[in-house]
């Protein structure tokens, strides 16, 4: 009798949590919430983070407000979220960045793996490797050629030590074996710049930052870097067409603080996953560079895991510091 009341027990009490967790995820949300972004505003990603923003608004019915916390290649906006209420009020954009961070940055007060959980993947946007026309190269494995006669003597600019360009040409270096001599800048801006001047001879960036530069032929591309070949640039080959297995891309995403409950995880998810299908999200993300990039927690939360293995192992061998 005793064992049958504590079963009555605990099943009332299972049904009543899932019932509570519905109407958890009925009613979210109740007031506004806070999408905080680790960038400045203006940017791409804040651009991203406020279309996200707006939909989500327009869908849920209260106002998703961007707030920037810059600093510390985004390490701020994360903590500020790893130590937020888990009641769906406060959320991350989440970037490639985060993914890098966990091996780049030694000390942190929080564990990105651990403390914030996977919502949503937002989009893809893929970079591009570009020379000054200047260098003898046209090609993926001219440029090779010309680096192993000039070991040391060229430079490779990126967005700064760290950040997505530059491990994306340092996978490069270690998978073509060649020498290029890094060349950290404060942001893509004048990285480009120097590019342009032929300061600096190859740099690897995103497509929408360089688009026209390659239309006006004051920049040339060798090569993009997913797997497939870009729908803004159809007659560049990949990487990967010379370099098999060579992938890199920026993507970004959604994330929550730990223990968030799953109903709100999931309504989030199936509100983002909708704007992904919607033909005038569609065309924003483009004009931004980027494909959708839909998917559920889940799969959101392998693909972290991917990233952050792979580029873990990308600054351990190329002994990449933080800034």
């Amino acid at each position: 009798m005793e064992t049958s009341k504590v079963l009555r027990a605990t099943v009332t009490l299972v049904a009543a949590m899932a019932i509570n967790g519905e109407v958890c995820a009925q009613t979210y949300p109740t007031r506004p919430v806070r999408l905080i972004v680790g960038y400045a505003p203006g940017g791409g990603v804040d651009v991203l983070a406020r279309l996200t923003g707006q939909w989500l608004s327009e869908r849920l019915g209260q106002p998703f407000v961007i707030e920037n916390r810059t600093g510390a290649g985004s390490n701020i906006g994360t903590e500020a979220v790893a130590k937020a209420l888990p009641d769906g009020h406060t959320l991350l954009l989440v970037t490639a960045a985060n993914a890098i961070n966990t091996t780049l940055y030694q000390k942190l007060s929080f564990n990105f793996g651990r403390d914030i959980v996977p919502v949503a993947s937002v989009m893809r946007q893929p970079q591009a490797m570009l020379v000054n026309p200047s260098v003898p190269a046209r090609s993926v494995p001219e440029f090779i050629a010309y680096a192993k006669a000039n070991p040391g003597k060229v430079n490779m600019g990126s967005a700064g030590s760290g950040t997505p360009s530059h491990l994306a040409g340092e996978l490069f270096k270690m998978m073509a074996g060649i020498d290029l001599v890094h060349v950290p800048y404060r942001g893509v801006a004048p990285a480009m710049t120097d590019l342009l001047a032929g300061q600096v001879q190859v740099i690897f960036t995103s497509t929408a930052s360089s688009i026209e530069y390659i239309k006006s032929s004051k920049l040339r591309p060798l090569a993009v870097t997913p797997t497939t070949r870009v729908a803004a640039l159809p007659d560049v080959p990949t990487v990967a067409d010379f370099v098999p297995g060579y992938e890199a891309t920026q993507w970004y995403g959604v994330g929550a603080p730990k223990n968030t409950s799953a109903e709100i995880i999931e309504r989030l998810n199936r509100e983002i996953n909708a704007a992904l299908v919607d033909p005038k999200m569609k065309a924003r993300l483009d004009e931004l560079g980027g494909t959708p990039l839909a998917g559920s927690p889940a799969d959101f939360g392998r693909h972290i895991d991917e990233e952050t293995e792979k580029w873990g192992k990308v600054i351990r061998e190329a002994k990449v510091k933080a800034e």
